[in-house]
């Protein structure tokens, strides 16, 4: 029996990225850093659309010509209890279904959490404000780079806070930022457009790192951002 590869690193990262934390299953978006394991531990399941080999569910789906069950195009991002549900009923969760979920997460996400599209800019800022404010408390107590508080110790008590509340609080936070901004682009300026791409990256990086564990190239978060759609 062939031995099974590791999910590439940047595979994982854009899964997790794509998901912004949640289930992608539309009747369940539940939160995959649930708050009852502190917010710093996931219970995400990277689940295959179609197996490995001829068995498995789903697995008469498999599309013709050269098919990589590993790719990120075959990989979707779970709870454990849709994953169960999924594989254990194959024919009421076909391929067609999986991947439309996944097409359609940040939708489905954007409209559970009450992300909508607004008339005027003032609307998109105070939407976006407190959201930014929080993790900027939060980077400025706790960040090893900047926080005046302590030197960085991967085992201090203030370094584990800080990965903690990177993934409980921050990442989440940019997540629905962007969700929000992406929502209301038409309303943003060519130099904020140019601003929210970095930011982007900005958030990419961090998740490399904080979710996938990843040693990433993360750019600094881009001052412009702090004033958007001032």
């Amino acid at each position: 029996m062939t031995e099974r590869k590791a999910i590439p690193a940047g595979t994982r990262l854009r899964l997790f990225s794509e998901a912004s934390g949640h289930c992608q299953r539309p009747d369940c978006l539940d939160p995959l850093f649930p708050v009852e394991l502190g917010g710093d531990k996931h219970i995400a399941e990277m689940a295959h659309v179609i197996p490995h080999g001829e068995a498995g569910p789903r697995h008469k789906d498999r599309p013709a010509g050269d098919f990589d069950p590993d790719a990120f195009e075959n990989l979707i991002l779970l709870c454990p209890t849709c994953h169960t549900k999924i594989d254990k009923d194959p024919e009421g969760f076909p391929r067609s279904i999986l991947l439309d979920w996944k097409k359609n997460h940040l939708a489905n996400l954007a409209a559970k959490q009450g992300i909508r599209t607004y008339e005027d800019r003032a609307e998109v800022r105070a939407a976006v404000a407190g959201l930014m404010a929080e993790n900027k408390a939060i980077w400025d107590r706790f960040a090893p780079e900047h926080g005046s508080n302590f030197k960085y110790d991967p085992e201090a008590e203030a370094a584990k806070a800080w990965t903690q509340r990177m993934r409980s609080v921050i990442l989440p936070n940019h997540y629905r930022v962007q969700a929000i901004i992406q929502a209301n682009l038409r309303l943003a300026t060519d130099d904020e457009r140019r601003s929210f791409a970095e930011y982007q990256e900005h958030v990419r990086g961090l998740a490399e790192r904080h979710l996938c564990a990843v040693a990433g190239r993360a750019i600094r978060f881009p001052a412009a951002m702090e004033g958007i759609f001032s």
